[in-house]
């Protein structure tokens, strides 16, 4: 199997195709995955450990958390994962695909940061938490973007 996809482009002036490398995608996918995991346990430390707000869980679990930070962290990268697979769908059958990817994964993050403000936690707990979440819809949104972009170049 080739780690090549093409697509027609809608005429960009190229011959009307799309390279896509697959392994470049999705290697870049998977180091998109280790950080928005990551940059979910730092913000736990930093969130809970450093300002002391309790996210994810009382205080009494300490700085790290509960097994809630592992889930967050577990989500995150699969979250990655997600829009790895969509913008490669995308880049092989949608024009304009960056368009459509900014516009899902940015609704996305919307939407799973306003959810900490339909529990009964504290204000400080809610916007730390919603921040944590939007951070890591951005780090997701811009370096999947990058490595699509990275990975897909017009045929000659």
């Amino acid at each position: 199997m080739s780690d090549e996809y093409t697509r027609p482009s809608g005429g960009r002036g190229d011959n009307g195709r799309t390279s896509v490398n697959a392994r470049q995608l999705w290697t870049g996918g998977a180091a998109t995955a280790l950080v928005a995991a990551l940059i979910g346990l730092v913000a736990v430390v930093v969130l809970r450990g450093v300002l002391g707000i309790p996210v994810l869980g009382p205080s009494r679990y300490g700085t790290l958390g509960d097994v809630s930070t592992a889930r967050l962290c577990l989500f995150a990268a699969l979250a990655a994962l997600l829009a790895t697979a969509l913008i490669h769908l995308l880049l092989v059958t949608t024009p304009r695909p960056n368009l459509f990817f900014g516009w899902i994964v940015a609704l996305i993050t919307v939407a799973v940061a306003v959810r900490p403000f339909t529990t009964d936690a504290a204000l400080q707990t809610q916007v730390a938490s919603c921040a944590l979440n939007v951070v890591i819809g951005l780090a997701i949104g811009t370096l999947v973007t990058g490595v699509a972009s990275g990975a897909s170049r017009p045929r000659g």
